[in-house]
């Protein structure tokens, strides 16, 4: 019969290998949920996998999505091999909104193209004031930074709730919960005409380059890593454990928040109840996806964004739920999580 065997040491191997094996998993029984469902798989997996990169427009899209997913999840990486669990970056993202929001309010029609950056730094501020919360419960109380993160974004929500239905409600607007839109001046520049791809992406890739070189290259990211992997060698080291708590939580927080201030003053340009997309639990995913590795965290952030515009032409085109998103997601990770274990321990026969 088929046993598990602990290895000797963790397999390097299949921890590249699990990622590829889980997508593969993953694909075979999204084919068996479109059979099951009525629909044509090849039809279905041409929607997922063929239709988000078939033209250069569809390019483009693919790149709109991935952006704020590749930058919430470089901040979750710094998180997580730090041994901190941010499970409420979506509510750092919302907040995130809110604050660049409230700048881009202010613009009028006279503003200068400066405002921009304000716009984005209000962003970056929101979001790691609201990691900060999670940071100083954690700090003072020894309170769950799980618990604290993740309850903070319905918190989060409601506050957002609150200002598009209430103080913040455009009144030419037929009562629709929402700002009015933003001025021209306060959208982000694009990179290119006819596309809605803008300048996040650069920002983006720049901060790839800069969590690696910061996690690999520096003394600073080496505390981080050191005090995830052992807590007790980084405290004996003189590794100060608050500082790496408060780093790892306002790194990410600030990274959520950055991605909402490129979406509300960039393919949005308002503040909508609709905001909370659920980038910020993706990431999650998109982070171990990549290997909490600022390169492969680059592919797993496209691939995630595959399944957002595969599951929205799924509901278009094929007449599937929305949930169907979501469901590609959780196959996903509860595929990686079985494949990980392959990477502590090996399959034997034993009779």
């Amino acid at each position: 019969m088929l046993q598990l065997e602990v290895r000797s040491q963790p397999s390097v191997r299949w921890g590249y290998a699990s990622p590829l094996l889980a997508l593969a998993i993953t694909v075979v029984i999204g084919v068996m949920l479109f059979a099951l469902l009525g629909k044509d798989p090849v039809r279905g997996l041409e929607v997922f996998f063929w239709e988000p990169i078939k033209s250069t427009y569809a390019l483009s899209e693919l790149v709109v999505k991935a952006t704020p997913l590749l930058i919430i999840a470089l901040g979750l990486a710094v998180c997580f091999r730090s041994n901190v669990w941010n499970i409420g970056a979506e509510g750092q993202y919302v907040i995130g909104a809110v604050c660049a929001s409230g700048v881009a309010l202010l613009a009028g029609p006279d503003t200068s193209r400066w405002i921009v950056v304000a716009i984005v730094l209000a962003g970056v501020a929101g979001g790691m004031f609201w990691a900060g919360i999670t940071a100083l419960l954690r700090d003072r109380f020894n309170a769950n930074e799980i618990l604290v993160s993740l309850m903070l974004v319905y918190v989060a929500i409601q506050v957002l709730n609150y200002l598009v239905y209430g103080p913040w409600k455009d009144p030419n607007g037929y009562n629709f919960p929402q700002t009015k839109t933003f001025e021209a001046v306060t959208q982000v520049p694009k990179l290119m005409q006819g596309s809605r791809v803008n300048i996040g992406l650069l920002l983006a890739l720049a901060g790839v380059g800069a969590v690696w070189v910061f996690l690999f290259r520096t003394y600073s990211g080496f505390a981080q890593i050191v005090g995830g992997l052992a807590p007790a060698a980084a405290r004996y080291a003189g590794f100060s454990s608050r500082k790496a708590l408060w780093l790892a939580l306002l790194t990410s927080g600030g990274a959520a928040g950055l991605a909402a201030s490129l979406e509300v003053a960039g393919p949005i340009g308002q503040l909508t109840p609709y905001i909370p997309a659920g980038y910020g639990f993706a990431a999650i995913i998109v982070a171990f996806v990549g290997r909490l590795n600022p390169i492969g965290i680059v592919f797993s952030a496209i691939l995630m964004s595959m399944f957002y515009i595969g599951g929205e032409l799924a509901q278009s085109r094929l007449g599937l739920p929305k949930s169907i998103t979501g469901v590609f997601q959780g196959l996903l990770l509860f595929a990686l999580l079985a494949c990980d274990t392959l990477i502590a321990y090996r399959v034997v026969w034993k009779k």
